[in-house]
């Protein structure tokens, strides 16, 4: 029998380390701003962000552009330089007195993420780079590089969570990686529903999509109660661990890439650690509804009857449209369980948002203009971009039903009708949904992102609760 072994979750990333002198023995890259003169005599170096040229002989390795020194300029410098130096054991980078926090964190970040590899392997530990020193005089940038570092790896664990394979990430799996994480974070606590306590509680939704699998649901619960926290938010996570669309069974081409369809509850997850981790003012409740969508004999069907959590009922018209029953039941419980006074959900929801906004911008839909400026610029913020799309109340009709409460798939423009549907389990709170069925799942390498998951959503989550938190008004 074969031989292989799963990366560890969470990857280890390299290590950033901030120091006031060169290490002897590690090779040096030059940091090349646009237009400026060619650092070393003889060599040529339009200074374009993320263009890495390696040098041979000399005391310089590597020159690393940096454009015009935006933030994007900078994370993509970080991450090229992560890629082009995974030969080797450590980096060394000399940052000059007019280098800022922000750009040191952009350099970071995207060095963290760019160097990111998970790969199920027969080979044992493989050849990749394992430290970047950045060389300052500047003291204060070490507390910038530790807050980067949680960024990027809630970012790289929620692609560990989506990257794992199928035959080993079941809902039980993710809930118990889930409970060991957050067991290992002061001041988070996890609790894992079974499939008994599900059927107890009425979620409906999730037994229906989890049922035709012999791998039962889970509800995974995270909860993160900061003394004195003033405001309350609940994230919701789709955590379907493999979706074959159920009886309305998707096309072979493209199933494969099924395994990432808990993106969205891996960002969740991931942001809570993040968030916990960092000690952040505000009060959170994470939530991620977990089942595998699968075709037996037990399979949901189209036509039936759904009863959801707090009895909504559901007409189901489309199997493969599950996310959005997992995410109803969540949602009611959530809200009614613990009154928040915010409430986002994050899944990879919809084909229409690939199609409206293409596979590197995540679809935004909000209730409430307030809460939707704030995550826009908390991606922002992050290098993680939103779209604001309506909740065109000319298709609100579409999802109310006539054999039950509502309809799972009316049809019409499908981001939207999905939203619309979420939207009927939502009590009028402030709510925002976040479609990132694009932006999930990359095949090329571009900035800070490599192959497969993305991460995306995880470290806009954190960057929202910050503000949030601070926000009393």
């Amino acid at each position: 029998m074969a031989r292989f072994s799963l990366p560890s979750v969470p990857t280890r990333l390299i290590d950033v380390e901030v120091a006031d002198g060169r290490r002897r023995g590690a090779d040096l890259a030059v940091l090349v701003p646009a237009g400026a003169d060619a650092p070393v005599a003889g060599v040529e170096h339009a200074g374009k962000a993320g263009e890495v040229r390696r040098l041979s002989g000399g005391d310089v390795r590597w020159l690393v552009g940096i454009g015009e020194g935006g933030p994007a300029h900078w994370r993509a410098a970080g991450a090229a330089l992560a890629r082009e130096a995974a030969d080797v054991k450590a980096v060394q980078v000399e940052l000059g007195d007019d280098v800022t926090g922000e750009q040191v964190a952009e350099l970071t970040v995207g060095a963290l993420l760019g160097g990111y590899r998970f790969k199920v392997s027969g080979d044992a530990d493989q050849p990749a780079l394992r430290t970047l020193r950045l060389v300052t005089a500047e003291a204060g940038h070490q507390r910038v590089v530790e807050r980067a570092r949680v960024l990027a790896g809630a970012s790289a664990l929620a692609r560990d969570l989506a990257n794992t394979p199928s035959n080993i990430k079941n809902p039980s799996w993710l809930a118990d990686t889930a409970a060991r994480l957050a067991d290992e974070v002061p001041g988070l606590s996890a609790t894992v529903r079974d499939e008994q306590w599900l059927a107890a509680q009425g979620f409906g939704g999730v037994l229906a999509v989890g049922g035709g699998s012999a791998s039962p649901p889970r509800l995974i619960e995270l909860t993160y109660r900061p003394r004195g926290a003033a405001r309350h938010l609940l994230l919701v996570g789709k955590g379907i661990t493999f979706d074959t669309g159920g009886l309305s069974i998707k096309p072979a081409d493209g199933m494969h890439l099924m395994r990432t369809d808990m993106a969205g509850g891996g960002a969740v997850i991931a942001a809570a650690l993040a968030i916990a981790a960092l000690r952040l003012p505000v009060r959170v409740t994470a939530l991620v509804p977990a089942a595998e969508n699968h075709v037996s004999g037990s399979s949901y069907r189209p036509g039936d009857v759904v009863r959801h959590y707090g009895g909504r009922t559901t007409e189901v018209s489309n199997t493969d449209a599950e996310g959005r029953m997992v995410l109803a039941d969540a949602l009611a419980y959530g809200i009614r369980r613990f009154s928040p006074d915010a409430v986002v959900d994050v899944a990879t929801l919809t084909g229409a948002m690939k199609v409206a906004l293409g596979l590197r911008t995540g679809g935004l839909f909000a209730t409430d203009d307030k809460l939707a400026d704030e995550i826009r610029e908390a991606g922002a913020s992050v290098g993680e971009a939103w779209w604001r799309m309506p909740l065109l109340d000319a298709h609100a009709d579409a999802v109310r039903g006539e054999l039950a409460d509502v309809k799972q798939a009316p049809g019409g423009p499908g981001g939207i009708t999905a939203a619309l549907f979420l939207r009927e389990f939502t009590e009028g709170l402030p709510w925002a949904h976040l479609d990132i069925a694009g932006p999930a799942r990359a095949e090329k390498p571009y900035a800070e992102v490599v192959p497969g998951a993305t991460g995306f959503a995880a470290r806009t989550l954190v960057a929202f609760a910050e503000s949030f938190g601070s926000d009393q008004a």
